[in-house]
């Protein structure tokens, strides 16, 4: 690694691998943070945590029963925290175990009225072994949970959990601590208290610090008037996909030596002439490098864009790698309105390179060409003020007390559906806005009704009659501005009264929806904790699955079975509370998935459960 740059765009870094436990280690806990979210990549976060790590999101998003025991494993042991009105919607609808993330995700605001911004996974694992140390990771992040292809920068910090509290984890724990009272709806006593066990956890981390540096600390923006900068410098370097002239001169102004910038056309296209020449090089990334060798129609996992931030600043004989979420403008580093997380990275000159090196054609340089300010217009004022009305607009819908309310009716077939009714609690504005479409995410924008006028009376909306599969807290919002020159697809989740207890096995059951699912399944949750390729041959179509009658694909099963109560029976009790769940989740005896034989063959291990003393309820 040593004869490689700092910030090489040679060395990529998986997300899923990432998250994935060391050997010998399994998943325990984990708080994250991002400012937008998709549904899609926050369920496969739960089966790289828990299962397996995959090449890329979609290779997941294959194998609905890992989508689905994910989501089990880690229920909660993981919540995500996001910026509110920034979960990503679609007009088709959502996979319906997008509901699972209901327990997992949490909608935060940012308490001095930016955006909520940090980047950032705490997780802690805990040792097969008895005796070996509890150890801690921490992902430092300029990308969000999203699928964005751009290019990103990321710092992953490995370490073991201590008695002793470190002061230099201060701002980590304050960060992390702070985050359920940020939220815009209630949060669950479990959720707080999943959230104070890993800031506590924080504190007494001892990092392992990535080759060249010797020192790293953290600042965190948006709580109180003290805001985080790069301090005075030699020289310094910015990559920064966002900025602002104020911010601009701010950072130059700190550097003795012109410095270096890079970053998107669009954004810079906005920035004063005279701000940018007191620079000694603005850049933006090479279109034909960004694509991956320069192809026209890159693949769909070609990197894309720039999303990347740091400040290289060269000082002494040292150099400081400041990455995170902060970006070159007002509210990220002089207001301090914005939520920001930053670690710097401190090492001698020698051994990290300089702003040059970094920057230059030795490191990310190569992939960037100088910008040419005639090649791109400003972004029209009146489109602006449209975007920034539909901002508010957004902000009022998802932190105006909105809630839904549901209750069972009868069609003309008998069969059971419930109706959906969103609830203001007083009449909302909505300046500016032409026209608002509202659905849930798991019934897509066919099923959407028009919900301006009854919002601005404060009316509530009829969202529609829908089977128990589809019931969801999660709502798609498609705003339209006045005129015509913005608009704004979003969601968000509400909280819903009348919610059924049995919605989530209603969920199981439309997963595990034959016995090849029910086998398949078996198999998945049978896997050994901290053996991915066991989970992942499980979750595999063909991994078994309708193998009942085959002798062949008893004795692995029953096997199985064995092991998992010689082993503590930990799996065995996941079986139980599935089937519990199948047997609860319909009101069709004749749908029920689970074989009559394997109920058989359950039983005598359910019998053997409790006779060791293990069949409490879980």
């Amino acid at each position: 690694m040593l004869n490689r740059p700092t910030l090489d765009p040679e060395t990529r870094v998986l997300y899923g691998d990432s998250l994935q436990p060391p050997p010998g280690y399994v998943f325990d806990a984990a708080v994250a943070t991002t400012f937008s979210l998709d549904f899609e990549t926050a369920l496969a976060a739960p089966v790289s945590l828990a299962l397996f790590a995959a090449e890329n999101r979609d290779d997941i998003l294959t194998h609905p029963l890992a989508l689905l025991e994910g989501a089990e494993r880690i229920a909660g042991r993981l919540v995500v925290y996001a910026d509110a009105g920034h979960l990503h919607a679609q007009g088709r609808p959502h996979s319906r175990l997008c509901s699972l993330l209901e327990r997992i995700i949490v909608e935060v605001a940012a308490p001095r009225g930016g955006a909520f911004h940090p980047k950032l996974w705490a997780l802690r694992y805990r040792p097969i072994r008895a005796g070996d140390p509890t150890l801690l990771r921490l992902l430092i992040l300029s990308r969000n949970l999203t699928r964005d292809r751009s290019w990103d920068i990321s710092l992953r910090l490995d370490g073991k959990l201590t008695r002793r509290v470190d002061a230099e984890n201060r701002p980590l724990f304050d960060l992390v601590s702070s985050l359920p009272d940020l939220a815009v709806t209630e949060v669950s006593q479990d959720t707080r208290e999943l959230t104070n066990s890993v800031a506590q956890d924080l504190r007494r981390a001892e990092w392992t610090l990535p080759e060249r540096f010797d020192e790293v600390s953290f600042a965190v923006n948006g709580f109180s008037n003290k805001v985080w900068q790069p301090g005075p410098c030699a020289r310094l370097g910015i990559i920064s996909p966002f900025c602002d002239g104020q911010a601009l001169e701010l950072l130059r102004n700190l550097s003795r030596a012109e410095p270096r910038l890079l970053s998107r056309p669009d954004e810079l296209a906005c920035i004063d002439a005279d701000v940018l020449e007191r620079f000694e090089q603005v850049a933006v990334l090479d279109e034909m490098a960004a694509s991956e060798d320069g192809e026209e129609d890159a693949s769909p996992n070609a990197i894309q864009g720039l999303h990347a931030k740091a400040f290289i600043a060269e000082v002494s004989w040292d150099t400081v790698l400041t990455v995170g979420s902060g970006n070159a403008t007002r509210p990220a580093l002089i207001s301090g309105n914005n939520v920001e997380l930053f670690a710097s990275l401190k090492g001698k000159r020698s051994k990290v390179g300089s702003v040059d090196d970094i920057m230059g054609e030795k490191g990310f340089g190569r992939l960037t060409r100088t910008y040419e300010r005639s090649e791109l217009a400003p972004v029209d004022a009146a489109t602006k003020s449209a975007e920034l009305r539909l901002d508010e607009a957004r902000r009022a819908l998802c932190r105006g007390g909105l809630r839904l309310r549901c209750e069972r009716i009868e069609d003309q077939d008998s069969e059971a559906l419930w109706r959906v009714w969103l609830i203001p609690v007083e009449p909302i504005t909505l300046a500016g806005v032409a026209s608002l479409s509202i659905w849930p995410i798991t019934r897509g924008d066919g099923h959407a009704r028009d919900g301006l006028a009854a919002l601005r009376e404060g009316v509530a909306v009829d969202l529609g009659a829908m089977p128990l599969v589809d019931l969801t807290r999660f709502l798609a919002f498609r705003l339209e501005a006045e005129d015509g020159l913005a608009s704004a697809l979003f969601s968000t989740g509400l909280v819903m009264d009348g919610l059924p207890s049995e919605r989530h096995a209603a969920i199981l059951r439309w997963v595990i929806d034959s016995r090849g699912a029910f086998f398949r399944y078996l198999r998945l949750l049978l896997s050994e904790l901290g053996d991915p390729f066991g989970a992942a041959l499980a979750a595999q179509e063909g991994g078994g699955g309708g193998g009942w009658e085959a002798a062949a694909d008893d004795a692995p099963l029953l096997e199985d079975m064995v092991r998992a109560l010689c082993g503590g029976g930990e799996r065995l009790h996941a079986i139980e509370r599935l089937m519990t769940r199948l047997e609860a989740g319909g009101e069709d005896p004749a749908g029920n998935p689970i074989p009559p034989e394997f109920r058989t063959l359950w039983e005598a291990f359910r019998i053997a459960l409790q006779d060791r003393g293990d069949g409490r309820a879980r």
